[in-house]
């Protein structure tokens, strides 16, 4: 937020972050971001979202700031705020856990299945590269909802509604319960060409206290991946 020189970026990816934006005011902009594409690198290096924030810049520095993360696989919703104020307000309430977060997972499942549960374990972020996280009782303390969409023979979809932001904290609680999410060969999940798992909505106050929500469209390549395991919710 700070007063930087404004780095020259290419119209090529001015473009493809303003087609990530889905929804833009005076305080806020919400992206739809891909899986693949980093929210942060290290050093900024190569493409992503933070970086590519400067298309949003002020002629005096200024530029947006992100008030929260996701994995570099997971798509869907990320915020980041237009000023400082919002930046802080924000960032609060993702501190104060009242930001309500949901998630879709297609997961993989053997045995019995319940139709929706809550996992209530610590998780301890390991010192590795790449970073795991793992169940500690020692760890941070977790918490995670979960419901079933839609089930077939050994898939799932689920929605997954954190309450906690510990660090890969659906991944590693649904591999926890027996229910790896499909592309997360990291916790033991199957071989897909990406993770399955998108930011869905985000539903929180702005500065004037009224309740703003905000939806995902879901990408082609999760619900074709649906499709392949005989899931329709998302079917037209």
């Amino acid at each position: 937020m700070r007063n930087r020189p404004i780095p020259k970026l290419q119209d090529a990816d001015k473009a493809y972050i303003r087609k990530l934006l889905i929804y833009e005011d005076s305080e806020l902009l919400v992206f739809n971001k891909p899986s693949g594409l980093p929210v942060q690198t290290r050093g900024n290096r190569g493409r992503n979202l933070d970086y590519l924030l400067w298309t949003f810049a002020r002629s005096n520095g200024k530029r947006p700031r992100l008030v929260h993360r996701i994995d570099t696989g997971t798509s869907g919703l990320v915020v980041a705020a237009k000023t400082h104020p919002v930046a802080v307000h924000l960032s609060k309430q993702f501190a104060q856990r009242t930001i309500k977060k949901t998630y879709l997972a297609l997961v993989r499942f053997t045995g019995a299945l319940e139709d929706n549960g809550t996992v209530d374990v610590p998780l301890k972020s390991l010192e590795r590269r790449p970073p795991k996280a793992e169940v500690d009782s020692l760890g941070r303390p977790a918490v995670t909802y979960w419901k079933i969409l839609e089930r077939g023979e050994a898939y799932a979809l689920l929605e997954v509604k954190p309450v906690t932001g510990r660090m890969h904290q659906i991944r590693a609680h649904m591999a926890h319960i027996g229910m790896p999410l499909v592309g997360d060969i990291l916790y033991g999940g199957p071989i897909a060409p990406r993770l399955m798992l998108h930011s869905w909505r985000l539903v929180f106050s702005d500065r004037q206290g009224t309740s703003r929500a905000y939806e995902a469209p879901l990408g082609e390549d999760f619900k074709d991946l649906c499709a392949h395991y005989d899931l329709s919710y998302f079917a037209p």
